[in-house]
């Protein structure tokens, strides 16, 4: 083959492998769909107070029966929380956020953030999942500009772009279920 009839690569070295876009695509598809199983998870988080008793510098039972206070994380769906309870009041506030609205959004987010996570993570309709979480994203965003969280709105910009590059990286989508979706 003459050098003008060459397919033209996007390698440096002239190579035909496209596994640096493959690569990079698993990168974006491992670290999003992460974050979103984590937030999802976190969502049933909670912290109780137990009580321990004090050690003293060898790490034995302080022999008084001295007792701490110690705080534990735990999950249980008892504790399920979409929104933030800091700032379900600001939302309750906000006229333009009907409180139905509001309400359907707190109960569906953990379980929308963990369905589409596991979807990405095992590449079951990859297109499908990187275009709900770009959703849900957007909707947060929304519910941020209207009670003027800024920062977390710019935060939000950050994975709304993250999706989009992942989205123009997914025709690299290597082993996936359901490729097309």
């Amino acid at each position: 083959m003459s050098d003008s009839t060459k397919k033209p690569s996007n390698d440096a070295d002239g190579g035909a492998c496209n596994c640096d876009y493959t690569l990079a695509f698993w990168m974006l598809r491992g670290w999003l769909a992460i974050r979103a199983i984590l937030t999802g998870i976190e969502k049933f988080g909670a912290y109780k107070t137990i009580q321990k008793p004090l050690l003293d510098s060898t790490g034995q039972p302080d022999a008084s029966g001295a007792m701490v206070d110690v705080k534990v994380k735990f999950y249980s769906s008892l504790n399920y929380s979409g929104l933030p309870t800091a700032l379900k009041g600001k939302f309750a506030n906000e006229v333009l956020l009907p409180p139905f609205a509001v309400n359907v959004f707190d109960h569906l987010l953990g379980p929308l953030l963990l369905a589409s996570g596991i979807m990405l993570l095992l590449g079951l309709g990859t297109r499908l999942s990187l275009c709900l979480q770009g959703l849900i994203y957007m909707a947060l965003t929304v519910g941020l500009i209207l009670i003027h969280q800024d920062d977390g709105v710019s935060w939000l910009g950050i994975h709304i772009a993250l999706v989009a590059f992942a989205l123009v990286l997914a025709k690299n989508n290597k082993f996936a279920i359901f490729k097309k979706w």
